[in-house]
């Protein structure tokens, strides 16, 4: 492959652990987590139904209906996610369309070839025995059907998305196999799908008004309006008593805190080790693409990647 000069990242995301949560802050982020992930499950049913049908009119309709069950900005970020997933799915379902043809290609070409015919640099032989070609000529036959299927959900906008995870679903019907009891596997399933994220706004107090983290450190929530009784601040927030200490790009993060930033969070439960987190993402300006032989023009320092060190 020709060299080429990569891209600089296009975003951030940072994460540490919230310690010293108190009992009532765990039953609080689980009942918000429970009441979004059931609104998000929904609205992206309802995204997934509409297909390639879905417009502007249509999601401002989804956001109201997500805003009398929780707020406005709740609303937006739910209805924003579910958007991202079904996209997401779309990219994938591509990928896999790309990937079946080109692998019905293959399989074509090294059948039409003579039994055990060498391969070249550029291209494949034939196979090496009479087994094999049967066996291949078989798997052509699911190919293609399998092809004609993802095919027929492509044209028509039809994607099928689990929100948890496909494999932790499935591990609901082989407990045994996944060395989990049904208790267990309930605790990481709810982890998984709980909804706790709120994406950045630029010009607001601390880059975001639903989860909100303050220079210092402490971390607010805005509640949904069902839950307003919980709230232990004013207009409708309730306040961790756990701290965020951020040891990864804290200056970084920092800064655009004080500067009233964009600044999306999201907190999440590790299931299995039983501890929250908080992770913060922005997006970085795009940086102005550098041509290779600019980049290289006053030398730069080759990298060789070995299995337990980096030699420059």
């Amino acid at each position: 492959m020709a060299p080429y000069t990569a891209a600089a990242p296009a975003g951030v995301a940072i994460r540490d652990r919230l310690k010293g949560l108190s009992d009532q802050d765990e039953a609080v982020l689980r009942l918000v987590g429970a009441h979004l992930s059931s609104l998000a499950s929904k609205d992206l049913a309802v995204r997934c139904q509409d297909g390639l049908s879905h417009g502007a009119d249509r999601w401002a309709a989804r956001k109201r209906e997500l805003t009398a069950q929780s707020s406005a900005r709740w609303a937006g970020a739910i209805s924003k996610a579910s958007h991202d997933q079904w996209a997401l799915a779309r990219r994938g379902q591509l990928a896999h369309l790309q990937a079946l043809g080109a692998g019905i290609a293959t399989i074509t070409y090294r059948l039409s070839l003579p039994v055990g015919q060498k391969g070249t640099k550029n291209a494949p032989g034939g196979y090496r025995s009479r087994q094999e070609w049967f066996a291949k000529s078989r798997r052509l036959r699911v190919l293609t059907d399998r092809l004609a299927a993802v095919r027929a959900d492509w044209q028509a906008g039809r994607v099928r998305i689990v929100r948890g995870g496909k494999r932790l679903a499935r591990n609901r019907h082989n407990l045994q196999a996944a060395q989990l009891d049904e208790a267990g596997w309930r605790e990481r399933w709810e982890a998984a799908r709980a909804f706790l994220q709120a994406d950045g706004e630029s010009g607001k107090r601390y880059g975001n008004e639903t989860i909100r983290v303050s220079p210092d450190g402490e971390v607010s929530i805005r509640l949904p309006a069902p839950l307003a009784r919980l709230a232990n601040a004013p207009h409708g927030g309730y306040v961790l008593s756990a701290c965020i200490r951020f040891a990864h790009r804290r200056g970084e993060w920092a800064d655009r805190v004080h500067a009233a930033r964009a600044v999306a969070y999201r907190i999440h439960l590790d299931a299995e080790r039983g501890r929250w987190y908080l992770t913060a993402s922005w997006q970085r300006p795009p940086a102005p693409a550098i041509p290779l032989q600019a980049a290289i023009a006053h030398g730069v320092v080759g990298v060789d990647t070995n299995a337990d060190h980096l030699a420059a």
